[in-house]
């Protein structure tokens, strides 16, 4: 995570802009609203919800279920993946906001198995930020990893207003990540199979990212 970008990163980024180019803006302007609708959503709306809170005896404990979980959709998005895939391009247009929506519920389910409050507005907050470690470029996730290192100082700097919030940097990077292998799902006659194989390791990414993060957070909260 803290590595410097090397050469396959910097070639995977060349192919991958070339590649939005391609891709009508129309798509472009579709997948740029929901983004914007989604992390609204998340901030302000009541569209997403977490499991009840549950009580823990131990970390050790909370991740054996936390582990439990994110298998569950991973489940889940291969499913879903591989059915949206099938359609072609307006099937998979889609399955953009459905996996995204996936993503975070999964989220916030794993922010009250550790014991974060979601109904704080900065810790909704926080999962943007996770989203950016899972599904940045290697340039952008070095910088958001010294912000959630030192996270509880960057939250008291945080705007109340999340009009004051510049998500753009945010929208295009998670955007430009998935692209590539987002846009072969599209593909008719090989989308299904590409989907299924996307939508499992995106969400075992991102899983994987949020443990990470929270760990981060739990030990710097020790005294």
């Amino acid at each position: 995570m803290k590595s410097h970008p090397s050469l396959v990163d910097n070639l995977s980024k060349s192919l991958q802009d070339r590649m939005n180019r391609l891709i009508p803006e129309k798509v472009h302007g579709v997948i740029t609203k929901t983004m914007k609708e989604m992390i609204k959503a998340v901030l302000f709306g009541s569209r997403y919800t977490a499991i009840k809170e549950k009580s823990y005896t131990s970390i050790q404990e909370a991740e054996i279920a936390i582990l439990d979980r994110i298998r569950s959709y991973k489940q889940t998005a291969a499913i879903e993946g591989g059915v949206t895939g099938a359609g072609g391009i307006l099937m998979g247009m889609v399955d953009f906001p459905v996996l995204l929506g996936i993503k975070m519920k999964l989220l916030f389910d794993i922010a009250v198995m550790y014991g974060f409050d979601i109904k704080d507005y900065k810790e909704r907050l926080f999962i943007l930020y996770i989203f950016q470690l899972a599904f940045s470029s290697q340039v952008h996730r070095q910088k958001v990893y010294k912000e959630v290192e030192g996270w509880e100082q960057l939250s008291k700097q945080l705007p109340n207003d999340i009009n004051e919030f510049n998500w753009r940097p945010f929208q295009q990077e998670y955007r430009d990540h998935i692209d590539l292998a987002k846009m072969a799902q599209l593909i008719p006659g090989i989308g299904a199979v590409v989907g299924v194989v996307v939508n499992y390791r995106l969400i075992k990414k991102l899983g994987n990212t949020a443990m990470n993060a929270y760990r981060m957070r739990l030990i710097g909260a020790k005294p």
